[in-house]
């Protein structure tokens, strides 16, 4: 008898235990459902009747080199993909790993959501897991610090570093047989030369050549961004560069509008609101800002919160001879104007200047964002290094906050000079505020995100912006933004001329964060069911 009430009682612990698992569970999965579902379904598409028949065969091609750049990321930043998605987890699960090309939740702060998981590495898959920051600063290799070479330990538990091409040679070469069947159907010549050294450069992993046709190609409807690009990823170093794609239809109309801006690039770099010291360098003449549709992304780029804008190439040398292209994807940035700002302002911007919040100011400052990447210093003012080698790890957070805040600049400096027409710089300031909430709903983890924070804390602390504790909404004060827009651009260059690395990482520590009232105001907009962002809908083209 006691044996049975004790086989009872343990099988109703059982029941219970397994009862509770599966409520945890439930709760888990509301959880992942509410943020799967607060990114927001878009479609890519375009005009494709701009497109020969000849371009609308070189398609597939890039699509299918795009999927396998999208696979290459995945190994970058997780690893194996295929064990991870062959887990049986529900239609939401399955969904925010895809958005987050793994484990980790990219826009909150990187933190685990599968059971299992712990933090993701600081290196993602760059790095062994097991490295140190002396181990690799005592190790002597020359190409340790290259942008395309993943660092291993060889059988002997030694660091080795082997270039990306070697690495994943695979892919690689099924990538550039893509691209170079493409070239050759590629009527352009631009396009066509600039395809053919791509193919080249992903084989070898010397992208100069490329990178210069690339500039060179002025003509092309089509466009294709390939490679191992940026380096956010490597949240270690800031060294190595992940693979992305971007699939592009030039929107002709209003590239015209924008061409006009790129013969006055040396004149906003002369009038840059900094001593003389620190805007000696003189951006290449070359430079070019055209507007597209999106139709792909793949790796880097589709990770997390999706780019709207594109300021390449990266090599400093390639921008001192000739400049960057600045690319707007309109119908990205579309909607997010409609889908998500627009709301978010009407939540959180004073009401009686919700009418300043414009999609042309949306579009001026997320330009001139791209065009203030190329502007100020590629090396330091005592020329010992680039500023990127100069600031490492905090060089991608203080570059992304000079873009901002130095786009900002560039808006109020052609206002002055007369080349925006009639305009309302309020326009563009309570925008650019409201365009802070949108983007800090990424997180303070990314660089991007960081530097949200601290042009925010910045505005907050000096009176540019001011909340309303009873409305509970931010309203831009006109003269301190002006002021504080001055400010924090001089402040911006100098850190980067003098590669002021102690600088730029306290800065990053003390104001790159999300404080405890404004996190409650981001609470609010996540409970009014504003999308955090867009999630694409894109390879299934039809004309």
């Amino acid at each position: 008898m006691k044996n049975l009430l004790f086989t009872l009682m343990i099988a109703i612990l059982v029941m219970a235990c397994n009862s509770t698992k599966k409520e945890n569970k439930m709760e888990a999965n509301q959880e992942i459902i509410k943020k799967a579902n607060e990114f927001v379904p878009f479609a890519l598409t375009t005009n494709f009747g701009v497109l020969t028949e000849k371009e609308k065969q070189i398609l597939p091609l890039l699509l299918e080199a795009s999927k396998l750049v999208d696979e290459l990321f995945w190994q970058q930043a997780f690893g194996n993909k295929d064990s991870l998605l062959a887990e049986n987890w529900d239609e939401y699960t399955q969904k925010f790993i895809q958005i987050n090309y793994g484990p980790w939740e990219r826009l909150n702060d990187n933190k685990p959501f599968l059971p299992g998981f712990g933090e993701k590495p600081a290196g993602a898959r760059f790095y062994p897991v097991d490295m140190t920051k002396a181990e690799f600063d005592a190790w002597n290799d020359s190409t340790k610090t290259s942008p395309y070479t993943v660092i291993k330990r060889n059988g002997n538990k030694q660091l080795v570093s082997v270039p990306y091409h070697v690495e994943y040679s695979e892919k690689v070469q099924k990538i550039a047989g893509l691209i170079n069947q493409a070239a050759a159907l590629a009527e352009d010549p631009g396009f066509k030369n600039y395809l053919e050294k791509r193919a080249k450069a992903l084989l070898t992993d010397d992208y100069y050549e490329s990178d210069v046709a690339w500039m060179e190609m002025k003509n092309s409807t089509l466009d294709f961004v390939v490679g191992p690009i940026e380096s956010y990823e490597d949240a270690l170093f800031g060294y190595k560069t992940s693979y992305e794609a971007y699939i592009l239809v030039k929107d002709i109309e209003w590239s015209k509008k924008l061409e006009r801006f790129t013969v006055l690039l040396p004149e906003l770099q002369k009038n840059l609101p900094c001593e003389q010291a620190y805007k000696n360098e003189t951006p290449g003449i070359d430079s070019d800002m055209n507007v597209y549709d999106a139709i792909y992304y793949a790796g880097d780029c589709n990770a997390g919160s999706k780019t709207i804008a594109i300021n390449l190439p990266n090599d400093e040398r390639v921008r001192a001879d000739k400049g960057s292209r600045k690319l707007q994807l309109k119908n990205s940035m579309q909607a997010k104007f409609e889908k998500i700002l627009v709301p978010i302002a009407d939540l959180l911007i004073a009401e009686d200047q919700r009418q300043y919040i414009k999609f042309d100011a949306f579009f001026e400052n997320t330009m001139f964002h791209e065009v203030a990447h190329g502007l100020g210093l590629g090396n330091t003012v005592d020329k010992s290094s680039t500023v990127r080698e100069a600031l490492k790890d905090s060089y991608t957070s203080i570059e992304e906050g000079k873009a901002d805040i130095l786009g900002l600049w560039c808006v109020y400096q052609l206002n002055k000079m007369g080349e925006l027409g009639q305009k309302e710089m309020m326009d563009n300031y309570v925008t650019f505020m409201a365009g802070i909430f949108r983007s800090v709903r990424f997180g303070a983890a990314s660089a991007h995100g960081k530097a949200n924070m601290m042009r925010f804390n910045y505005f907050l602390d000096c009176g540019a912006c001011v909340r309303d504790s009873i409305a509970g909404t931010y309203r831009v004060d006109f003269e301190k933004m002006q002021e504080a827009m001055l400010v924090l651009s001089e402040e911006t260059l100098k850190i980067q001329g003098d590669g002021d690395y102690e600088t730029a990482t306290k800065l990053i520590q003390e104001q790159g964060v999300i404080r405890p009232q404004l996190q409650e105001d981001l609470d609010r907009i996540a409970e009014a069911g504003i999308p955090r962002d867009i999630v694409f809908e894109q390879g299934e083209w039809k004309w």
